[in-house]
């Protein structure tokens, strides 16, 4: 049975400012780690992937009829490259300013946390009995 070769110092640093949320920033070289995010700024990050992910599955669906005639032709490799093609439209359409459903995401999200907040609950995970 073979064991796993330990992380050099470097690797480990970074995995361990990932576990801790303060990931590593580089800019001109040096390196910094980013300021935490607010409780309101991760729900707004998480609204715009759900749009993503919204958006993407409506590209896929509207991409799925077009056989050879769409981007990239129709070999072997072109489901994978469409997919990465259509994720990139859709992150796109998110960052130009959606279609208007990472708005009412994070609306919904912010008043779960203040209803949370004012009845004193924790956020309920997966396992966690209540």
């Amino acid at each position: 049975m073979s064991t796993l070769p330990s992380l050099p110092p470097s690797a480990a640093m970074a995995l361990d400012s990932v576990k801790t949320g303060a990931l590593p920033v580089y800019a001109a070289g040096a390196s910094r780690t980013a300021p935490a995010k607010t409780p309101a700024e991760r729900a707004w990050d998480q609204a715009q992937d759900f749009e993503a992910v919204f958006l993407n599955s409506m590209m896929q669906e509207m991409f799925t009829g077009i056989g050879d005639e769409g981007p990239m032709g129709n070999s072997q490799a072109t489901g994978m490259w469409r997919s990465f093609l259509i994720d990139e439209y859709a992150k796109s359409t998110v960052k130009a300013g959606g279609i208007g459903i990472a708005r009412e995401v994070y609306t919904a999200l912010l008043a779960q946390q203040e209803a949370r907040s004012a009845t004193g609950t924790k956020p309920q995970t997966p396992g966690s009995v209540q």
